[in-house]
């Protein structure tokens, strides 16, 4: 956490090219708010890391949380960087703490075909919090405006996400597609393994992208209604993960592997005519 841009950075993420454009403070506030994302997620996906060690990791966050706005005093290195550099923006513990409980979803079990319920709450966790607070970053005040694109630009890239990494996932013995979409689809397995070979998954992955679809639709609607300043930097983001998506529309969903890529000047030249676009 000494350089948080050469953590961004190194992660190769999208979120790195879309912010390049704002001022330092919020972009620093941003980066630091991917590295501790990206810090939580390494604790939960770490396989050097003993299941009883995860655990306490994760519970001593939700404890530095307390520290971070309770006491004001953080005892490490990313919650000082936090307390520096997000806390201007008067972001909610809630949020955090919404993060943190939803990224650790996956231990002591990994999530494999959750209820449509706890597929929704898991979206809103690891990708509609750092959109609710990245709105609060970058200067939008309408509570009801950053709760609705929030939840949904969320559900649209973690969407995404899930249709991209399905094969990777189920390497790891996960599964994030549905129960109800793998029930609609006639693949009665939850395995991943199995799933991930069954001639139907196509139907299910069809389904799920079809709520993507509706969701980007809905979050460009939304993004019209922004001031122009806290638009810009969502607008980026958008364009970079609906092109993962229409690659992956475009080639057809019964298609899982290789994973579509883009390359870091596709994505830069993306996030650029998004931000400075006047639509």
């Amino acid at each position: 956490m000494n350089d948080i841009k050469k953590i961004v950075k190194r992660s190769g993420t999208s979120f790195f090219w879309c912010m390049r454009f704002l001022p330092k403070a919020k972009r620093m506030a941003m980066y630091t708010l991917y590295a501790f994302c990206r810090h939580i997620d390494d604790i939960v996906d770490g396989d050097d890391i003993p299941m009883n060690e995860k655990l306490e990791l994760i519970q001593a966050w939700r404890e530095e949380m307390d520290n971070i706005y309770d006491k004001k005093v953080p005892t490490t290195d990313i919650g000082r960087k936090i307390y520096k550099n997000c806390m201007r923006f008067k972001l909610p513990k809630s949020e955090f703490l919404k993060l943190i409980d939803s990224i650790s979803m996956d231990i002591p079990n990994p999530v494999q075909a959750p209820s449509m319920q706890d597929f929704f709450k898991y979206c809103r966790g690891v990708a509609g919090v750092p959109g609710n607070l990245s709105l609060r970053i970058f200067g939008c005040q309408d509570e009801n405006m950053i709760e609705n694109l929030a939840t949904s630009l969320g559900n649209a890239l973690q969407i995404t996400n899930i249709l991209r990494d399905v094969k990777e996932d189920a390497l790891a013995n996960r599964l994030y597609i549905p129960e109800e979409m793998l029930s609609k689809a006639n693949i009665n397995s939850t395995s991943p393994d199995e799933v991930i070979v069954n001639k139907n998954l196509v139907i299910a992955r069809e389904a799920l992208a079809q709520i993507a679809d509706e969701e980007f639709k809905k979050s460009e609607k939304l993004i019209k209604l922004l001031d122009k300043k806290s638009a810009r930097s969502v607008k980026a983001i958008m364009a970079i993960y609906k092109k993962y998506f229409d690659i992956m529309k475009n080639r057809g969903w019964e298609i899982i592997s290789p994973k579509p890529h883009i390359n870091n000047f596709t994505k830069f030249t993306l996030a650029a005519k998004a931000y400075f676009s006047n639509k």
